[in-house]
């Protein structure tokens, strides 16, 4: 155990590195939720006015809605990248280097997803600040927002296996970006991470109530604009911990074969 944990550890550590090394990949994180969060939060404002009548956002401002949606979809699109970044070993030989060293081979994708999930932990505390500059209330205070950052990286760990599973059956980015677009695409759109359920036609809500996302959104959205509500927060978490666990088996089952 302890040499997987060290395999885990160095295979993650050299993603982070080739993370901050790239800045561009940063800044753009970074400046989309921005975009996000000024533009839309602003433009929508106006649904909260109309929407406090029939309830549809609980009473909230939508920038309160709106910043938990801003934060999963960080991790969601952001999760993508883990595929890439394998297709980018593949193709560069970095991969089978790992796979002639004394390294295990399940170790390489958990190592992976783990990274993902460390940078998308950073990119939420970064969100998280600019929306409290932005006058966002988080309601459940400081361990609320450790618990948001929490609920964001274990749903990122989750998507990047799915994103591992599927990159590691091509060779070119051309082959796994139109796939991983299409299915978080329509992963966000089902969710309520930009409106809310209450404004879906009822075939919608039947999609949203199975979306992970919008299990992701629910806890996170519960604590910034309600509190520490549990009944709505652990079930949201129970799901995401599934989720990835589910992930991790298949991640490395896909890798395992598909290397051989």
């Amino acid at each position: 155990m302890p040499a997987f944990l060290s395999d885990i550890y160095h295979v993650c550590w050299r993603d982070m590195q080739r993370f901050f090394s790239q800045r561009s990949r940063i800044l753009l994180t970074l400046v989309q939720p921005l975009i996000w969060l000024v533009l839309m939060g602003n433009i929508m404002s106006g649904m909260t006015r109309s929407a406090h009548g029939t309830g549809m956002l609980a009473g909230a401002r939508y920038i309160d809605f709106m910043t938990p949606g801003i934060m999963i979809m960080t991790a969601l699109f952001s999760g993508t990248f883990c595929g890439f970044s394998l297709v980018w070993d593949r193709r560069f030989g970095f991969l089978y280097k790992m796979l002639v060293a004394p390294v295990s081979r399940m170790a390489i994708p958990v190592g992976k997803m783990t990274a993902t999930a460390i940078q998308i932990a950073l990119q939420v505390v970064i969100i998280g600040i600019i929306a409290l500059c932005m006058n966002v209330h988080f309601s459940s205070g400081v361990l609320g927002f450790l618990m948001i950052v929490i609920i964001a990286g274990i749903f990122s760990f989750a998507m990047a296996g799915i994103s591992l599973s599927i990159a590691i059956h091509f060779k070119t980015l051309e082959g796994v970006h139109p796939i991983l677009n299409f299915i978080s695409m329509p992963l966000m759109f089902t969710s309520n991470a930009v409106f809310p359920r209450a404004a879906m036609p009822d075939w919608m809500k039947v999609i949203c109530d199975w979306n992970p996302l919008t299990h992701a959104i629910t806890p996170m959205r519960t604590l910034v604009v309600e509190g520490w509500v549990w009944d709505q927060i652990l079930p949201g978490l129970a799901v995401n911990l599934t989720f990835a666990l589910v992930m991790v088996l298949i991640s490395t089952l896909q890798f395992r074969r598909s290397i051989g």
